[in-house]
């Protein structure tokens, strides 16, 4: 299923009559049971109702995620009619034969029905599709399945036909053929009424469970316990209707806030008309005063100044200029490339970004044709992606069920004694039913979902007080075991602004000394200070200027002055009027008036002004920009260069070019700076201004000069070096993901502490396959990077020093050639890469699913800029932007800097701790209860209704609610907490608590049985002393049914209700997760439903009681976490690179380089 984000398993069925009859004969006999065991299996749904077929003659498809998640989802395949099968294809209503521009003169408004009857000469075409997730797939003969529109991409269209053949426009009738296909473009959240969301709710499998359990404890006279557990469960499912219901609505307002606004479009002439009419290939009108995208669109003429913080997170201003038109002899070529939305972002509007204004032709408008709409947007797919979030992949859930399957078991053996037992003792059917079923109830505790949430939520109380928000809760307890924090180098690890340190000019091939600035009189009309002055992509909006933080720097540097035309002066002239730059006149020197020049011919001389006449933008792949500037008075213009030193030196003369460029550049970028290349070119005087409108900018960047070295200072924030040192002492690993130059990033790395000074730091330079060569690693040292490992060191890994250790870094070139060419030695290199350079946003995605791969929990902390993408996908991703790109990001920082890391590593360990400790003691609640009871059955008893609802609600939810109020320990530690509930600690510590409960009730239930005072206990009976005697017998005609009132009940239900506040103590872990106990508050209860016993019964429960707490303690203490831990349980040995060890499992085989 090509151009869709993810690719399912697609299977075809259709609906079985007989099956249906089999089915509603089930539904009927389990009363209603099997239709919700199909409501939850979207897979067992298709296959108990309908039979394979085709996927072509499918009426229903069940498709199967392929990702890791395997996800079940089920759509039906609906029909609809439309003249033709392609929705690119021209309709005429005059003549059957489609016309080449697809206009007709006559607009309509009518609906789908009447389309098709102005088009009844056309054979009606059944057009089958089904919808999943705001998508519709569509049936493609050609390909023989179903397939995504998203736009006009799907026409593979160059750049050349986007202006020839789409720059028109299209009439209102072919407007109203595409919307058949591609829908109303809307993102449309539509908020679930209360009701829905309530019967979703309602339906959740642990919600029936509890109906279940109401009703058996109604029809076994427990109404007090039954009325307790509905009002738990109608709170529950209150609070979780407002919340669920307000998310819904908060969403809802972000996307309709500016999603439906009136637009100007072409068709015979400019006609207004809403947003949601508007399909891929309609032309539309940007205002001059700017507007918010309603949709996907690529410019065609005029340049637009956007705001796209709502994507990016970058609030600078992007300039975005009309698509390149090749001329007629470059149509076709290499050069005439297909239209990309990626590859030509700089030419396209994304749909929720702010156009905040544009410059135009005068006469002729700024247009953009429309690319994408809806759900198929840049927008849409974030919105997408938060409506459909992919599951919470974490061990801790999926042993959680497994868990719960144990209970189960358990619950089933207590199920066939309880039923055996009772047939022994000839007990009445109804009871039996009643009981055994009764005994499930218990092992399976109803409360477990609220329990496990009570320490996520405190968790996130406590990181908002932290300064840290969080959009996606349960993430909280992954982070508990992240174990890789890949960074961000510029703006999270150093400084977000860059200070300019110095210039270096070059002169005749060769290298000035440096210079502090490059504000001197002496400077001001030289072509490095004029390439400093244009060579940007900054803009003034309401008088300030604006636009790139470097440009900015290196704007103001220059002393100079912007100027821009406005609307009016524009109107004027018949083509945009250039940004005009110019020096403060303190720096020109004073031109000598002559008697006979005339004023005017004075001012002349003595202004010095520069307009920039086109601009190319910065290019991330290309890793420059350049502009084409013309000096006020001369008719020859300029061409400007600036970029990575590296790619500027590459398009300059070589004799321009100093020798020791290379030793230059390579001192600075060791010492942490970020150098900047600039360079000149004079154009020749044959391109005109049109001309350069229209070229292609590799027919400008060419035969350069090299001008010289911008030396901009990027300093490491404060609190990264001691944070980086928490993390090392934690043994979490640090990797530095940034798109800065490679020795800078190396140097920041050895500055902050990433990578120690005693270390090694190799280079893998992959170089992809040419002229017949394979592709192949050369290796070289950081520190000599000029010169290749030897090719006999082809296993260098082995061949080092016994205690050396070493860092690989790599570039987003490397990386992609090392992706496609090496993928055996990808997963090695990245368990040993530590800084990688130049990295583009989808490559850093790339690398921490990569990481991931090795079993890895990875962190990732960026400032929203281009770490969108790394962010969504790390298992913790953390945002130091407040912007709205931080919809993508788990959690938001609002302190920005990185020590927002080690705190949320805190807290989610501290979180995961506190899900297991309540998850352990849940499951003990339940089995000392289950133990309680199965003894009591044994002599046809059982607690009682107030007993159930005191050890329920008085102690349990308590105890539960107050164990998770244990904020996080101080400090990261080493140790990390295990990552599931199938451990051997776990294990063992449970298992073991378990069986000293179940010994502690046995013998207590024994011993009160060889008591001299025993007897089976009726109303008159009394243990303790004869003066209650009178009181008792007024009582003799009360019955008790249930055999509830009794030695043995008193006994055990003592007995339990400690054991149920010592599990809590002995699983209430502290150091080194979690702060201590300390605070626990002793609690005096009025215990219901019991019989007086004597005072030395009373001394001999509270010496079992303290016995059983010490025993607890000893073997969750000593046992476990002194013993067992340390010789049989240990994880997290230091590897033997001494890097980081690989993820457990992960073994490590030598490193090959071509």
């Amino acid at each position: 299923m090509p151009r869709c984000d993810w690719k399912p398993e697609l299977s075809g069925y259709r609906p079985c009559r007989w099956k249906l009859a089999l089915v509603g004969v089930g539904v009927l006999c389990t009363g209603g049971f099997l239709l919700l065991l199909l409501y939850w299996m979207p897979e067992w749904c298709v296959k108990a109702t309908c039979i394979r077929t085709t996927v072509r003659d499918a009426q229903v498809v069940l498709l199967r995620s392929t990702d890791e998640f395997k996800r079940w989802f089920r759509a039906k395949v609906r029909v609809m009619l439309a003249p033709g099968r392609n929705p690119y294809i021209s309709l005429d209503s005059q003549t059957t034969t489609p016309m080449a521009n697809g206009h007709t003169p006559h607009p309509s408004n009518t609906s789908a029905d009447g389309f098709m009857r102005k088009y009844a000469e056309y054979q009606p075409v059944q057009i089958r599709y089904f919808t999943l997730h705001s998508t519709k797939y569509y049936w493609n003969d050609a390909i023989q399945n179903f397939e995504v529109l998203t736009g006009l991409e799907d026409l593979g269209v160059r750049c050349s036909t986007i202006h020839l053949e789409h720059s028109a426009g299209l009439s209102q009738n072919q407007q109203e053929y595409r919307r058949l296909f591609f829908g109303v473009n809307e993102i449309a959240v539509k908020v679930p009424s209360l009701f829905k969301l309530l019967i979703k709710e309602v339906l959740n499998p642990f919600y029936i469970f509890q109906l279940f359990s109401v009703i058996l404890w109604s029809a076994d006279e427990y109404y007090y316990y039954a009325m307790a557990i509905v009002l738990m469960s109608v709170i529950s499912i209150a609070t979780s209707l407002y919340t669920i219901k307000k998310q819904y609505v908060m969403l809802h307002d972000m996307v309709a806030a500016h999603s439906i606004v009136r637009v100007s479009v072409c068709r015979a002439n400019i006609e207004e008309a809403m947003s949601t009419d508007l399909v891929p290939g309609d032309v539309m009108v940007i205002p001059s005063n700017g507007t918010i995208m309603p949709c996907d669109a690529v410019l065609i003429s005029g340049t637009c100044i956007v705001n796209e913080s709502m994507l990016t997170g970058e609030s600078v201003p992007v300039t975005k200029t009309n698509l390149p038109n090749p001329s007629p002899a470059e149509k076709g070529t290499e050069d005439d490339q297909v239209y990309n939305i990626d590859e030509h972002k700089r030419h396209t509007l994304f749909c929720g970004t702010n156009v905040i204004q544009t410059r135009f032709y005068s006469g002729e408008l700024v247009k953009a044709v429309v690319v994408r709409t809806g759900f198929s947007t840049a927008k849409g797919q974030l919105v997408r992606s938060i409506l459909y979030p992919k599951p919470t992949d974490f061990k801790l859930y999926r042993d959680a069920y497994l868990f719960l399957l144990c209970l189960v078991g358990v619950a089933g053996i207590g199920f066939v004694y309880s039923i055996a037992l009772s047939i022994m003792n000839q007990v009445p059917a109804k009871t039996i039913i009643i009981e055994s079923l009764d005994i499930i109830t218990i092992t399976v505790p109803p409360a477990l979902p609220a329990a496990m949430t009570a320490g996520i939520v405190y968790a996130q109380r406590r990181l908002k007080r932290l300064g840290i928000f969080c959009i996606s809760p349960q993430r909280i307890n992954i982070c508990g075991q992240l174990n890789l924090i890949c960074f961000d180098k510029t703006g999270t690890l150093t400084e977000d602004g860059l200070d300019l340190w110095g210039v270096q000019r070059v002169e005749n091939g060769s290298f000035h000394h440096t210079e502090e600035n490059a504000y001197k009189e002496s400077l001001v009309k030289s072509h490095f200070v004029a390439c400093m002055a244009t060579c940007h992509s900054l803009t003034k909006i309401e008088s300030q200027l604006s636009g790139d933080p470097l440009d900015l720097k290196m704007f103001e540097a220059t002393g100079w002055i912007l100027e821009e035309a406005t609307e009016e002066e524009t109107s004027l002239h018949n083509r945009i009027m250039p940004t005009v730059v110019r020096p403060p006149k303190q720096l020109l020197p004073e031109p000598v008036m002559s008697p006979e020049q005339d004023m005017e011919l004075y001012e002349l001389s003595a202004s010095y002004e520069i307009g920039i006449v086109r601009q190319f933008p910065f290019s991330s792949a290309l890793q420059r920009m350049s502009v084409v500037a013309r000096l006020l008075g001369e008719k020859r213009m300029d061409a400007y260069l600036k970029g990575a030193p590296e790619v500027v030196a590459s398009l300059c003369k070589k004799e321009t070019v100093p020798q020791d460029f290379a030793e230059v550049l390579e001192d600075y970028t060791k010492q942490g700076f970020r150098v900047i290349a600039l360079a000149h070119r004079r154009l020749e005087s044959k391109l005109t201004w049109h001309k350069v409108q229209n070229i292609n900018r590799d027919h400008i960047e060419t035969n350069m000069e090299f001008l010289g070295l911008i030396i901009m200072q990027n300093k490491l924030k404060a609190e990264t070096p001691g944070v980086l040192e928490d993390l090392k002492r934690a043994n979490i690993r640090t990797v530095m993901v940034t798109g800065d130059n490679m020795l800078t990033a190396i140097s920041v790395a050895r500055d902050c502490g990433m990578i120690p000074p005693q270390d090694r730091v190799i280079i893998a330079d992959a170089l992809p396959p040419k002229d017949g060569q394979a592709a192949r690693i050369n290796w070289r040292y950081a520190d000599n990077p000029s010169n290749l490992i030897p090719k006999n060191l082809a296993h260098f890994p082995e061949e080092r020093k016994p205690m050396e250790q070493y860092h690989f870094a790599m570039s987003g070139k490397s990386f992609a050639v090392i992706t496609e060419h090496f993928q055996d030695l990808l997963q090695k290199l990245v368990l040993h890469g530590t800084v990688f350079a130049r990295m583009a946003p989808d490559q850093k995605t790339q690398l921490v699913e990569t990481l991931q791969s090795v079993d890895y929990f990875v962190g990732m902390c960026g400032d929203g800029a281009n770490d969108c993408g790394a962010l969504k996908r790390a298992h913790g991703g953390i945002s130091l932007s407040e912007l709205e790109a931080s919809v993508a990001s788990p959690f938001t920082s609002r302190t920005p800097n990185i020590s927002c890391v080690p705190n949320l590593i805190r807290e989610g360990r501290a979180a995961l701790i506190t899900s297991f400790c309540v998850f352990k003691f849940m499951a003990l609640y339940s089995i000392i209860q289950y133990i309680s009871v199965t003894l009591l059955y044994y002599i046809l008893s059982n607690l009682g209704d107030f007993q159930f609802l005191f050890i329920d609600i008085a102690i349990i939810l308590l105890i539960v609610f107050t164990m998770s109020l244990n904020s996080a320990w101080n400090e990261l530690v080493s140790r990390r907490p295990p990552s599931g509930l199938i451990s051997g600690p776990l294990l063992f510590s449970v298992m073991t608590q378990i069986l000293i409960c179940l010994a502690f009730q046995t013998f207590a239930f024994l011993l009160v049985r060889q008591k001299s005072w025993y007897e089976p206990w009726t109303p008159v009976s009394d243990a303790c002393s004869t003066s209650s005697h009178t009181n008792l017998s007024e009582n003799f005609t009360e019955i008790d049914e249930h055999n509830i009132k009794n030695y043995e009940n008193t006994t055990l239900f003592y007995v339990s209700s400690f054991q149920y506040l010592i599990v809590a103590i002995v699983f209430s872990k502290g150091k080194p997760f979690r702060q201590p106990s300390y605070k626990n508050c002793y609690w005096k209860f009025h215990l219901f439903q019991i019989v007086c016993v004597p005072f030395e019964w009373r001394l001999t429960i509270v010496i079992i009681v303290v016995v059983n707490a010490a025993v607890s303690v000893l073997a969750e203490t000593f046992v476990l976490d002194i013993v067992l831990w340390k010789l049989v349980f240990s994880r997290d040995k230091q590897g033997s690179y001494g890097v980081l060890p690989a993820p457990p499992g992960y073994s490590e085989q030598p490193l090959h380089a071509s």
